[in-house]
């Protein structure tokens, strides 16, 4: 009989191969079952038993440091493993359901990190966001649902702050998604005390030009980011908001008056990974598709900056002037007109949305 960690050690194995962002273990009265994210579908893999996926969970959590006795309330933890001779970080988070846990883990390549021209779909969003590094203090924020590709898009642009503005980096993460040693990275821990508002305090006192915060959860850290950005730093930061106006009315139910954000808010970008058409293939991918791993995805951009912001800000004061920017919904449509992804996309991310 295979042991438990063997079990999910073979489980993590067959999702690094195939490519896979996320390991979902959904609790059934009758054999959970093991289901993977690959390129934003689920697909079916394992049926285990309620043994296996209950003693599988209580491993995983306790090699995250997780309370393993505790399966009333959510937990959240990460690792970091080696897996097919690659380095892989897993961000866990776990549910109580009706029948058990249900138990979902995040995986984070090691990869080296890719130029902004890239990871967009188009050149020109990619030279703006670049231009934006060169602000000396202000706030850029990136929004989006989680796998939108965020976190990807702020390192591609912190290693070019670091190596063509020579620019000093330092990161707040949780976890750190991707170790490098061009900038200074700070592992947020909640249970040790370091929070991000903590550890934004302590990095304004490092001497930094450029400071990344992994996400805005509350007022204080909004706060602490907002003052960071008047007293002459740039922060890069994240939230998960619908578009890039969304940014702006969450900024304010966090207590950031108008002037603050008027004076602070440089840019604001909205964005998702649309699947590209394979150029090989009409519809489903071959074998060969696969085995080549052609890249597959590529990110798109709504950005708001400049007069765009500034008439998303009097919108959002009340005045009546509809703002007039180019939004995601006309960069997907863009897409699709010149036949670099399959209208399937426009209806998964702007009607489903609309909807």
């Amino acid at each position: 009989m295979e042991s438990i960690e063997k079990t999910a050690e073979r489980i993590l194995t067959h999702a690094v191969r195939l490519d896979a962002s996320d390991i979902h273990i959904l609790p059934r009265k009758e054999s959970p079952l093991v289901q993977f994210r690959i390129d934003n579908k689920l697909y079916p893999q394992d049926m285990i038993t309620q043994d296996e996926s209950e003693r599988m969970i209580s491993h995983l959590k306790f090699l995250a440091s997780m309370d393993i006795g505790e399966k009333r309330r959510p937990q959240s933890g990460s690792i970091t493993m080696k897996i097919d001779n690659k380095t892989i970080g897993l961000r866990l988070s776990t549910l109580p359901a009706s029948f058990s846990e249900s138990l979902v883990i995040r995986l984070i390549p090691q990869q080296n990190i890719l130029p902004l021209e890239q990871l967009s779909l188009f050149g020109n969003t990619a030279n703006k966001l670049m231009a934006l590094l060169k602000h000396s203090h202000g706030m850029i924020i990136f929004t989006g649902p989680t796998g939108s590709g965020k976190t990807t898009t702020l390192y591609s642009l912190l290693h070019h702050a670091k190596e063509m503005i020579k620019r000093n980096v330092i990161t707040l993460e949780d976890p750190i998604e991707n170790v490098s040693e061009q900038m200074l990275q700070v592992q947020i821990n909640e249970k040790a005390g370091i929070s991000y508002s903590v550890g934004l305090k302590a990095a304004l006192r490092h001497d930094p030009d450029i400071i990344m915060v992994g996400e805005i959860r509350d007022a204080e850290t909004a706060q602490i980011a907002v003052r960071a950005a008047l007293t002459g730093h740039l922060i890069l930061t994240t939230m998960h908001t619908r578009d890039a106006k969304g940014a702006v009315y969450r900024l304010l139910e966090f207590g950031i008056n108008w002037i603050e954000i008027e004076q602070t808010l440089i840019a604001v970008t909205a964005q998702r990974l649309v699947e590209l058409k394979c150029p090989f293939c009409q519809d489903a991918c071959t074998s060969e598709c696969h085995v080549h791993k052609r890249n597959k995805r590529a990110s798109v951009y709504e950005l708001l900056y400049g007069k765009g912001l500034v008439q998303v800000l009097k919108a959002a004061k009340g005045d009546q002037a509809r703002p007039n920017h180019r939004q995601l919904k006309d960069e997907i449509s863009k897409a699709v007109a010149f036949g670099y992804v399959k209208p399937e996309e426009y209806d998964r991310w702007v009607h489903g949305h609309e909807a």
